[in-house]
């Protein structure tokens, strides 16, 4: 009698599994990297940074008819940085990278609750940032609706910090976790329409930043509104793709905001089958020192290294209320077989305000990017240089003369993507 319980056991466990899908799936990433004046112009004195950082993460998801649950565990490992036998993480970098249940509400709505990535259009405002090592993540709750070619995303943040827990249950809820725009409430709400050969999208998002008074507590929040469209069209071997945003309200610090936006403009174009072209330019507005307000935008929460030129001089935990920036640039993509292509990308930034000199010009960057896919792993490989112009030096607070004559970074990564069960 016991056999056949186990039996049936067995026959309902397999039934279930029938009805629900489950992954299993990996990803082994190391990095080798040159700095040479990588995110800031080094000193000719001092010595090029050379290290190697590994990302290891495993990802999980059980998806039944009515829920998805997710989990991406990860850690992000510089080599050398524990001691030997070591029995704990010196630098505490595992994390739950992603957390993550999405519940069907209807045919073509649901709610995804957790820790998730955001990620919309070109990755300008709000983007996974996957080329850091650490990426980048929200904890929300999000309403899903999506209807043929329609979308509509509504988002909803309230952060929390439990370092104190009698002071979470009996003293409010005040927020200590500040920098790099890190927000305590969040509201965004996001549309994509699509058509044959247009696609536009309408982004609306409001951030809350707490601020303390001069005792260090709460002093109520400091609002941030950010809301524009990003317009995609695709012709043939043409493209064209628009950003168009404006900020307003209050930074973290209290800093009033008036005025601030961001515009693009990207035109690719397909030559070949194993040739591209794309020419382009970006005006982000810059502040304006004669006046108590700041009219200088940020762009959040997106993929920042994606854009303003690889060695991230600009925007990328940096820049922020400055004097903006009118970045022109031109690129070219070679696809050499099925397997491996070339990226060449030429710069060139100026400030959108000019600096205390009345200097404008900031510099020109060069990106080279070669990746070549193998059976089950590829190598993305990369070099960047710097060209900098007097308004450079006078930005990142150097002399010419005391600045190195070389400024460049390159780069080699190893990316592997197992999956274990499928």
């Amino acid at each position: 009698m016991k056999k056949q319980y186990i039996i049936l056991g067995l026959l309902l466990a397999s039934f279930q599994l029938t009805k629900a899908q489950f992954t299993l799936e990996g990803e082994f990433r190391p990095r080798t990297e040159y700095r040479h004046g990588f995110g800031d112009l080094i000193p000719e004195e001092t010595d090029a940074g050379f290290g190697i950082s590994t990302r290891a993460r495993l990802n999980a998801g059980f998806m039944t008819d009515n829920y998805w649950v997710y989990i991406s565990l990860q850690d992000v490992m510089v080599w050398g940085e524990n001691r030997q036998i070591l029995p704990y993480d010196q630098n505490n970098s595992f994390a739950i990278f992603q957390a993550w249940a999405e519940i069907k509400l209807g045919e073509n709505t649901s709610t995804k609750i957790g820790r998730q990535i955001l990620s919309y259009d070109d990755q300008r405002i709000l983007g996974g940032l996957d080329w850091a090592q650490q990426g980048r993540n929200h904890d929300a709750a999000l309403i899903k609706y999506k209807k043929d070619k329609f979308m509509l995303d509504f988002a909803l943040a309230f952060n929390q910090d439990y370092s104190n827990p009698t002071g979470f249950i009996n003293a409010g809820t005040a927020y200590n976790t500040t920098g790099f725009f890190s927000y305590k409430t969040m509201q965004m709400l996001y549309l994509k329409q699509q058509w044959e050969k247009f696609s536009g999208s309408l982004l609306l998002m409001n951030n809350g930043f707490q601020e303390f008074d001069t005792n260090n507590d709460a002093d109520g929040v400091s609002n941030l509104q950010t809301l524009g469209t990003h317009i995609n069209y695709k012709s043939g071997n043409f493209g064209l793709a628009a950003n168009a945003f404006i900020q307003t309200g209050k930074r973290q610090g209290e800093v009033t905001v008036k005025g601030a936006y961001l515009l693009g403009l990207d035109a690719t174009f397909k030559a070949s089958s194993k040739i591209g072209f794309g020419v382009g330019v970006e005006m982000i507005s810059g502040n304006d020192a004669d006046t108590g307000e700041t009219g200088a935008f940020f762009p959040l929460y997106g993929t920042n290294h994606k854009f303003n030129g690889l060695m991230d001089y600009f925007y990328v935990g940096n820049h922020a209320n400055s004097v903006g920036l009118i970045d022109l640039h031109a690129s070219a993509n070679f696809t050499f077989n099925k397997s491996s292509s070339l990226m060449v990308k030429a710069l060139n930034f100026r400030g959108e305000q000019a600096l205390a000199s009345g200097e404008k010009a900031l510099g020109t960057e060069l990106d080279i990017v070669y990746k070549k896919k193998f059976k089950g792993f590829a190598l993305v490989a990369g070099y960047a240089h710097m060209f900098a112009a007097d308004g450079m030096y006078e930005l990142k607070g150097i002399t010419e003369t005391a600045a190195a004559d070389t400024q460049n970074w390159a780069w080699a990564m190893l990316v592997i993507k197992p999956k274990f069960l499928n």
